[in-house]
């Protein structure tokens, strides 16, 4: 309940210190140029968010494959290697690269706009 009405207080200054602001061109302006300049920053972190995860989903995908190989060459040689664990590896891998992958695509998809 303290939380609601503290919340409550912090919009309704907010609002008032907006609608102030907007009462003077120089205040507009200053809005605008805050809103635009906030836009792209936020854009910018956007992208920077999808190469991190992107980065990092393939680098998750490249400890899979390596365990992959590992499973594999296991079975081969017949010691303790499962079908079960090395297609868990091998599906792992693929989700992974894929996750990887697309938000790299969406960078590229973002950047064009």
């Amino acid at each position: 309940m303290l939380v609601k009405r503290w919340s409550m207080k912090i919009r309704t200054f907010f609002r008032a210190a907006v609608v102030t602001i907007e009462r003077s061109q120089t205040g507009r302006a200053l809005l605008a140029g805050v809103f635009a300049a906030s836009r792209s920053i936020g854009g910018v972190f956007h992208q920077l968010w999808l190469e991190v995860t992107g980065f990092t989903f393939l680098a998750m995908a490249a400890v899979g494959a390596m365990a992959g190989i590992r499973e594999f060459g296991k079975y081969q040689s017949g010691h303790s290697g499962s079908p079960g664990r090395l297609l868990l590896a091998i599906c792992f891998t693929v989700s992974f690269a894929w996750f990887g992958v697309t938000s790299f695509w969406r960078v590229k998809r973002k950047a064009k706009n």
